[in-house]
C-alpha cells in the first residue's frame, strides 16, 4: 500500500542549505520512495539550546511503499552517509532527517514515534509543513497543519525563508 509520509530536514553544520538539499536528492533515491513536494527552505533559530548556530529547515512530502520502520532506517543512513555523528540528544548535526506522519498512521515504540511528538510546537516544522500539507489533519489532535500553526503562541521561534538560486 502507497502512503503519504511528512519529513522534516534540517542541518545546523557545514553546508547547512546543500545539506539540505543533498538529503531530499538522497530520498528521492530510496528504494519504493519518491519525493512528490518540498517547502522551501528557511533559516530557523535553534529552539530548546543555547549557543547553537541558526539552522536549515524544510519539509518533504513523500510517496512510499516502504514501512515507516524501513523508512526510518533508510534516513538513518543517509544521515551517516551525510556524515552525521550521533554523540549526545540536541547536538549540532550536519543533517537530521525526522518522520513526522506516516499517512494517518500513529506509532509510540522506543525508536519510532508518529506523528513526531513536538511537531504541533515546533514553528519551523509547521510553517514548511503548511505550504505543502495546509488541510492535512493531525491523526492525535484532530486540527489541521494551518489550524496548529496559528495555536502556536508568538514566541522566539524565527523562521526566515532563504531565497534560493
Amino acid at each position: 500500500m502507497t502512503r503519504t509520509a511528512y519529513i522534516a530536514i534540517g542541518s545546523n553544520l557545514g553546508d547547512k542549505l546543500s545539506n539540505c538539499l543533498k538529503a531530499i536528492e538522497l530520498i528521492d533515491g530510496i528504494p519504493g520512495c519518491m519525493v512528490t513536494a518540498r517547502s522551501g527552505l528557511f533559516r530557523t533559530a535553534p529552539v530548546g539550546v543555547d549557543g547553537h548556530d541558526w539552522y536549515v529547515n524544510g519539509v518533504i512530502s513523500i510517496s512510499t511503499e516502504i514501512s515507516a520502520h524501513q523508512l526510518l532506517e533508510s534516513l538513518l543512513s543517509i544521515e551517516k552517509d551525510l556524515g552525521r555523528v550521533r554523540i549526545k540528544k540536541w547536538d549540532p548535526r550536519i543533517i537530521d532527517l525526522d518522520i513526522l506522519l506516516f499517512g494517518r498512521d500513529t506509532m509510540d515504540e522506543e525508536a519510532l514515534i508518529i506523528p513526531h511528538p513536538l511537531m504541533h510546537l515546533r514553528r519551523f516544522v509547521l510553517v514548511p509543513l503548511v505550504q505543502i500539507a495546509p488541510d492535512f489533519i493531525h491523526p492525535v489532535l484532530d486540527q489541521t497543519m494551518t489550524e496548529l500553526l496559528a495555536g502556536l503562541r508568538d514566541d522566539d521561534q524565527s523562521v526566515i525563508p532563504i531565497k534560493e538560486k
